[in-house]
């Protein structure tokens, strides 16, 4: 799992949002149908301090519960019932566009990149998180993703950047092979200093390669918005 598009280390991709408050106070509504990872999944935010305001088991529950007790975080998974299509993930974009700060991560069995997309294109790629549902065994790296989404950040599992960034006619062409790799990096949540240090370059030098790469991608500077996330939504929405 990671930090969104631009924030801590939970294994993906993240993007904003300090990823380190402590979950006391997060109210949650969890949906999932099935029952086993359901239980799992309380029993793990009730060790880390999470509020189950609702757990439940099909999309139309969830935009009940959601309109009923107004969370402030919302995990859901992506197939639920009556299709097992895609159901959850419509209901989050739903929700995100009555409420687009509405805090949400959604859950897959599988890197479905068109998913992402979509939910990453709901309010401004801000507040969301993108995982697969095997790296939630690592616990401590997925609350800390659940933390990070709470705050306003965006996290997207690694597995989905990788995919994202490999897809053919690359929008990103114009950038340079040492650009795709620091985008890369930003994607999955790493500082300037951190890759600087993965790549054996000075920060300076990394900076000058975002600097160049929000140049090329046509996000030029503005107050209100996250140029490093709106780089990885560039990829996405095209």
């Amino acid at each position: 799992m990671t930090s969104g598009a631009a924030a801590g280390g939970t294994g993906g991709a993240a993007a904003g949002g300090t990823g380190g408050a402590a979950a006391g106070g997060i109210r949650v509504v969890l949906a999932e149908d099935g029952i086993l990872l359901r239980e799992g999944l309380l029993g793990v935010l009730s060790r880390f301090g999470f509020e189950v305001v609702a757990a439940v088991g099909d999309a139309e529950e969830l935009v009940a519960v959601v309109a009923e007790h107004a969370p402030d975080l919302v995990i859901t998974d992506i197939r639920m019932p009556p299709g097992f299509q895609d159901e959850g993930l419509r209901a989050a974009v739903a929700m995100r566009r009555v409420r687009p700060d509405l805090p949400v991560v959604v859950l897959s069995q599988y890197v479905q990149d068109e998913y992402a997309a979509a939910l990453l294109d709901s309010g401004d790629g801000r507040a969301v998180g993108y995982l697969l549902k095997d790296r939630v065994a690592d616990v401590r790296d997925f609350v800390a993703a659940l933390r990070t989404v709470a705050e306003g950040g965006t996290v997207v599992d690694p597995d989905v950047i990788r995919r994202l960034l490999q897809r053919p006619k690359d929008p990103l062409a114009a950038l340079s092979g040492r650009e795709r790799e620091v985008l890369s990096l930003v994607a999955e949540g790493h500082s300037n200093s951190a890759i600087a240090a993965r790549l054996y370059v000075t920060e300076a030098a990394v900076g000058k390669h975002v600097g160049s790469i929000l140049a090329k991608l046509n996000l030029p500077p503005a107050e209100d918005t996250n140029r490093r996330v709106l780089a990885v939504l560039a990829y996405l929405r095209a």
